[in-house]
């Protein structure tokens, strides 16, 4: 009796890295292309790049100084010497008006990454380890909210002249993360139980790595939308103290120094208010849609998510 042959087993063919992945796109790349279809967030992102640009290139095209004054022309009309027109001082209200959308844009940007930052920070600690952290950080941010942010920041108006603005930042940065820390904190509550999270915890992954490679991405969305939100805000929160004498001081100027003194002059030398004003409203409405744009694609169940699908 002879033996029937046997066939050798099948194989597959191993598959390279690089195919699979190219089998799917990357979610930054996913997100990417969502982002890109939003029209309006594109039209925000155009403009941030736009006036960052004209922030800081706008200074070199013209010969005057923000802090330099035309003794022969007070209060002239936009003209080809001066773009925006003069101050009853002769100051050249274009230097000026870059000068304050500098300030006013940096200032934005590093409060809302610092808040953001830190509300990621301490909400994920509180709601990951719980017990006598979660008290503390809690008692702490309840003790910060009960603080009257305004007053403090007008008493230490007087520290923020020259190159210490920087103190500025961090106060205001200081008061804009309380609330989101306890979102944050809540978020972390209910993702600490999830399968995700127990198998890190039982194949010996550190608490730290966890919050930060799976408690907080999860979290992207939220995370993005307040960055993007108190960007805005801080820019308004920024021109409302300078406005009233407690945010940037003299000789440097912000949109809202530059807004508060020109609020009386608005109907007779308009110049001197609704440049300031504009480019506030379009540097927060830009702020906003950018937001916008990077929640819808950074959610997967947002509508925009859906059509990418379909």
């Amino acid at each position: 009796m002879t033996a029937t042959p046997v066939d050798p087993p099948v194989t597959a063919a191993p598959v390279a890295p690089d195919a699979a992945v190219a089998t799917s796109p990357s979610r930054a790349r996913l997100v990417a292309r969502r982002f890109a279809r939003n029209r309006q967030a594109l039209a925000g992102l155009v403009v941030i790049v736009v006036l960052f640009l004209l922030a800081y290139v706008g200074p070199l095209l013209t010969p005057w100084s923000y802090d330099e004054l035309d003794y022969t022309a007070f209060l002239r009309p936009p003209s080809a010497d001066h773009w925006f027109g003069t101050t009853q001082i002769g100051a050249d209200v274009f230097a000026q008006t870059m000068r304050g959308l500098q300030k006013s844009l940096v200032i934005g940007l590093l409060v809302g990454v610092l808040s953001t930052s830190l509300a990621a920070v301490v909400g994920a600690a509180a709601g990951y380890f719980g017990g006598r952290v979660d008290r503390v950080l809690m008692w702490l941010v309840d003790l910060l909210i009960a603080l009257p942010a305004f007053l403090i920041l007008a008493i230490m108006s007087p520290s923020f002249r020259g190159d210490t603005w920087l103190v500025f930042v961090l106060l205001l940065a200081a008061f804009s993360w309380l609330l989101t820390a306890r979102i944050v904190r809540g978020q972390t509550i209910t993702l600490r139980d999830r399968e995700f999270v127990q198998a890190a915890r039982f194949m010996g992954v550190g608490p730290w790595r966890i919050i930060f490679r799976h408690i907080l991405p999860n979290m992207s969305s939220l995370l993005i939308i307040d960055a993007t939100i108190t960007v805005g805000a801080a820019i308004l929160a920024e021109t409302g103290l300078s406005f009233f004498g407690f945010g940037i001081q003299a000789p440097d100027v912000s949109l809202g120094t530059l807004i508060g003194a020109g609020t009386d002059s608005a109907l007779t030398f308009p110049w001197l208010f609704f440049f300031a004003a504009g480019l506030l409203v379009l540097a927060v409405l830009a702020v906003n849609l950018v937001g916008d744009g990077l929640r819808d694609a950074l959610d997967s169940g947002s509508d925009r998510a859906r059509k990418d699908r379909s």
